[in-house]
């Protein structure tokens, strides 16, 4: 017996899709349909043998989303409640796809639609829209992640161009990308910029650069997140973003992309409790369905209370970036609050399932292993908590 989780149940205890507008709902129901039809039903073998779905990157495209709120250049120009919607969805149908997306249309397309030029926007963002570019985002270092904004990798002016120099580790998409942005210390005044990287005609990278694929991860296994190296890697001079010229503008990206990590935790954690549901009706022990017993019921709820929770704080929030008035912490409290909640509802679940819990092919064990890498991906637990504090209390925790 395997419960049917190919089919989403659209869990939706407050009704908050009464609130949705009638795009919003359709853009939800295009990609809850491709992650049941699409995803669902191949993605095991992949996660498992740590391999990358490729045939599934066309079908993405098909859907129109990448760019997500982006207006113009070919974007949709979707509200923030469809993109984190569209987030939801892709997350529910596996967490790797939805990292190579979030990494390609948030990360990589949003950097350039904050930090790039008109010229630059309009050279890069169209491609990057239709996914006949996909791009990749460079921060973490193999020594700097939390503290990231402690960066070594270098530029140096030469001539008109840059030259490149450091290491970068975890960098999704990297492998394959026709787009890399790296983040590096300009050696003349200290300051962090970024540059896009380019595949030539021949699609092959600047000499100089490098990946090695990272193996033996325990979550995210299909999407590949491998370490760059650059040795004197030259960089056009107008491929420098022209307005990354601080970490500031580094953060600006990193506070927009915050929110769509909470708005993905939900994703996992429907996953999760819609698989559990349908098992505990469908699962007879001692004579009648688990779902029966009043320890299970107990789950149950509070697992959609969790649900639901991180589901009206995702909705408000995207108000408030839709006005403006989103916070860096505002964003750190979703995130912190979110993979905290969802990665328990995970790990509730695979409980309810007793040792099935375990296997694939009940999905359970995948979203549960994934949302380890949510907990700790686009700033940790305890970053979170101490940038949340910070705001709250006016005292610097960081060392």
């Amino acid at each position: 017996m395997i419960a049917d989780v190919t089919r989403s149940l659209g869990t939706d205890y407050y009704l908050l899709d009464e609130l949705f507008t009638v795009e919003e709902r359709e853009i939800r129901d295009r990609i809850r349909a491709f992650a049941d039809a699409e995803v669902i039903p191949i993605i095991n073998e992949y996660w498992e043998k740590a391999e990358f779905p490729f045939e599934l990157v066309p079908k993405v495209a098909a859907l129109h989303i990448a760019g997500g709120p982006i207006e113009e250049y070919g974007c949709p120009g979707m509200s923030q409640v469809a993109a984190g919607l569209c987030a939801i969805e892709m997350a529910r149908g596996d967490g790797s796809l939805n990292t190579f997306f979030g990494v390609h249309s948030g990360l990589a397309m949003g950097t350039v639609a904050i930090c790039g030029s008109e010229e630059q926007k309009r050279r890069w963002l169209p491609g990057m829209a239709r996914m006949e570019k996909i791009g990749a985002w460079g921060l973490t270092e193999p020594d700097h992640g939390s503290d990231s904004v402690m960066l070594e990798t270098t530029a140096r002016r030469d001539g008109d161009g840059w030259i490149l120099n450091g290491k970068k580790r975890w960098i999704g998409n990297a492998t394959f990308a026709d787009l890399v942005i790296i983040w590096a210390r300009d050696v003349e005044d200290g300051q962090v910029k970024a540059f896009v990287l380019e595949k030539d005609e021949n699609g092959e990278h600047h000499p100089g650069y490098s990946t090695e694929l990272i193996q033996g991860k325990m979550g995210k296994r299909a999407v590949w997140q491998p370490d760059i190296d650059l040795e004197d890697v030259y960089v056009p001079g107008e491929n420098r973003l022209e307005n990354a010229n601080s970490f500031k503008d580094t953060n600006k990206v990193l506070t927009a992309t915050r929110s769509g990590v909470a708005w993905e935790a939900i994703g996992h954690a429907i996953a999760a409790y819609e698989a559990a549901l349908q098992y505990a009706q469908e699962r007879v022990q001692f004579g009648k369905p688990i779902a029966g017993f009043q320890l299970i019921q107990n789950k149950l709820s509070g697992m959609l209370a969790e649900i639901t929770n991180m589901q009206l704080m995702c909705f408000r929030l995207a108000q408030l970036q839709e006005q403006g008035k989103m916070t860096g912490p505002m964003a750190s409290l979703a995130k912190m609050n979110n993979a905290r909640k969802a990665k328990q509802v995970c790990a509730d679940a695979r409980d309810i399932m007793g040792g099935n819990g375990v296997l694939l092919e009940y999905h359970v064990a995948r979203h549960l292993s994934d949302m380890e890498i949510v907990y700790t991906y686009e700033g940790t637990d305890t970053i979170q908590s101490l940038i949340v504090g910070r705001d709250v209390t006016g005292i610097s925790a960081f060392v």
